[in-house]
This record gives structure tokens, sequence and C-alpha cells, in this order.
């Protein structure tokens, strides 16, 4: 049977790297993005997907998607909550209210958005997976993102809360855990880290990989494919898991 999978801020980054993995499996995917060329350039380039554009902070815009979902995909086996903004990189008395209110509104108030209007859709299927975007900084401290780890922190116990919730369901629910990842994102990230502390984006680099065991930035395509393994059938009895995939860092930095 043919999966419906649902991805927020999938049209770009790890999110497409998703959306590509379940298409090559043979999915039908449903891509839901703030961004309207990037969903029009995914959606025009592939069978098997659809997008619409919104806000995962808007009521409006996460009710519209339910109904996309059935019209689109007739249903729902698969929700993956992914969209999430990195706010800025400042100590915290540097560290605006209105960043803060920002980050945790898309990371966390986002994902509860999007959990409670397409939760059902996954229950009329009679089971399916959720899987929630998280981060290294989900796990450890994170010097001068108190907002960005503070979200991500929450998405644990917003995880835990869901699996418990849904287990008699039948649907599955584990938080992602990536650390450093390859893309245009983690430029970003590399250079604000380095405009705080007056280090070069190269040393920043360095040092984020001097705290994992294994010297490598993770490939998108990876976390994708234990995506994709998470929504098989030898998954079912997996859930309330944080799983990560960030080289065994030993901290967020």
């Amino acid at each position: 049977m043919q999966q419906r999978v649902l991805i927020t801020a999938g049209a770009s980054g790890i999110g497409w790297a998703m959306a590509q993995a379940f298409l090559a499996d043979g999915a039908a995917v449903h891509v839901f993005d703030i961004d309207p060329d990037a969903v029009a350039k995914v959606v025009d380039e592939h069978e098997n997907l659809t997008g619409s554009v919104g806000d995962v902070t808007s009521e409006t815009d996460v009710i519209q998607l339910v109904e996309d979902v059935r019209e689109k995909l007739g249903g729902l086996d698969v929700l993956i909550s992914n969209a999430g903004i990195p706010g800025p990189t400042a100590p915290v008395e540097e560290y605006h209210p209105a960043a803060w209110r920002s980050v945790l509104d898309v990371n966390l108030n986002g994902a509860f958005t999007v959990a409670r209007h397409l939760v059902p859709l996954l229950k009329v299927a009679g089971g399916g997976t959720v899987l929630v975007m998280s981060s290294v900084a989900g796990r450890f401290g994170y010097p001068n993102r108190i907002g960005y780890t503070t979200a991500k922190w929450g998405l644990v116990g917003f995880t835990k809360t869901l699996a418990l919730e849904l287990g008699p369901h039948g649907i599955t629910v584990n938080s992602l855990h990536p650390g450093i990842v390859s893309g245009s994102r983690l430029d970003t990230v590399l250079e604000a880290r380095a405009e705080v502390s007056g280090r070069s984006v190269e040393d920043e680099r360095s040092a984020a990989l001097a705290n994992q065991s294994v010297k490598a930035v993770t490939d998108p395509a990876d976390i994708a494919a234990l995506a994709l393994f998470l929504a098989g059938p030898h998954a079912r009895t997996i859930s309330g898991q944080q799983l990560a995939v960030d080289g065994d860092s030993k901290a967020a930095q």
C-alpha cells in the first residue's frame, strides 16, 4: 500500500531530502512550506509530489493544510514535523525578546499546531508515524542559542507525550536529533558563531567536529534514510525515542 506522507518545511534542506527518499520508495508526498518559489520548483519536477504554501504558526494555514492533504493524498500515514528556524546567535542579555518569541513560535508552537490538526487523519488511517525534528541542541546546552535550545528540548517532551497518547492508536512518535548537517544553513550558523567568537568560520567548523567521535558532517540523505526506516514495517515498536544523527556528539557548539 502506498504511504501518504506530509512534510512541513519540505521543499528544501533536510525536509526535501526526506521527501526525495519517500518518493523514491514509492510514497505519495505532500510538502508544506513557507517559500512559494521552493514549493513550485519541487512540485513541478516530480510525480507523486504535491505541495501547499503556508506558515506552521498560522492556525488558518494549518487548517487549510488539512483540507489540502485530504484532497491531494486522500488521508495520511506519516507526519514529519520539520519546520524550524535557527534564531539569532547571541548571549542571553543581548537576545531580543521578539526573537525568543519567534523561535519558540515556529519551532515549538508550530509543531503543536500541526500535530493538533493532522493527528486525527493518522487516527482515521488506523495507525502511522510521527517524526519530530529536534536537534543536537535538544540533547545538550548550546551557548548563545538559548531560544533554539529551549525549543528543541521542548520538542523532546512533546514527542514523549505524543508517543504515550498515540501508541494505543498504532501511531509511533520519535524525535530526530541531527548535529551539523551539510547545506547552506550550516554555513549561516557557522558564520554567526564566528561573528560572536571572533574566530574564523573554519575554526568554528573544526570546533564543532572536535565534539564528535566521527569527524564528519552529516549528509541530509542519511537523516532521510533514518526517517524512511522509522516509518517502515520494521520500526512499529520503536516509539518515544530520541534518535541522534550527529557523529556521536559530546556537546552542541
